[in-house]
């Protein structure tokens, strides 16, 4: 897709996310988003057939973001430079901080996954639990890297400690939206995180 194309198509997704948070996803309607651009309907339908997609194309965004940050190819390539381990300690937090915080920073996401937009069916919910699933799965597959390397501990279940670490502070980011605080103020999220990988070391 042209540059314009992709800058158009990412003004619909962001102008839509915004009308789902604050009038709920039944109460926004195509029409609503092309008259905040001033574009025609016809415009949107080049790039999705209803605001189901748009929906679904901002989870896929946090996905594709996601894969990046953790491409288990960089995490291999590090782990062979057999860097020391404060080094290493600060580039895991960092890297599993920083997704975490790519999730803190989409509202949308943590409203759908507590289900807190109003108009939301079971195709949608089915839809985020598909893409929490593959979060929960892709960071379990960092932590398993991590534990067959010897560097977290080996009774770790990777999957239930991704499980916890996701749950434990989408929940707090939850409640600081609930609360209208700014739950990015201090770095919030990465204070979390790091916090909570330092149980899964083996410093032994």
């Amino acid at each position: 897709m042209p540059p314009k194309g992709e800058k158009r198509k990412q003004q619909i997704i962001d102008t839509a996310k915004e009308m789902f948070i604050s009038k709920g996803f039944q109460s926004t309607h195509i029409g609503q988003v092309c008259e905040h651009l001033d574009i025609a309907r016809g415009t949107v339908y080049q790039y999705f057939s209803n605001k189901k997609e748009i929906l679904y194309a901002i989870l896929d965004n946090v996905s594709e973001d996601m894969e990046d940050i953790l491409d288990p190819d960089d995490l291999k390539d590090y782990l062979k430079t057999k860097p020391d381990t404060e080094v290493l300690v600060r580039w895991i937090d960092n890297r599993i901080s920083t997704c975490l915080e790519l999730l803190s920073n989409e509202p949308i996401v943590i409203k759908l996954m507590y289900r807190d937009i109003v108009g939301i069916d079971e195709e949608v919910s089915e839809k985020v639990k598909i893409f929490t699933d593959h979060i929960v799965e892709t960071i379990s597959r960092e932590i398993g890297i991590l534990r067959d390397n010897g560097i977290f501990k080996k009774e770790l279940d990777p999957l239930i400690t991704a499980s916890m670490l996701v749950g434990g502070i989408m929940m707090v980011v939850y409640q600081y939206m609930k609360q209208k605080k700014n739950f990015l103020d201090k770095n919030v999220t990465k204070s979390m995180a790091i916090l909570y990988m330092h149980g899964v070391y083996d410093f032994s």
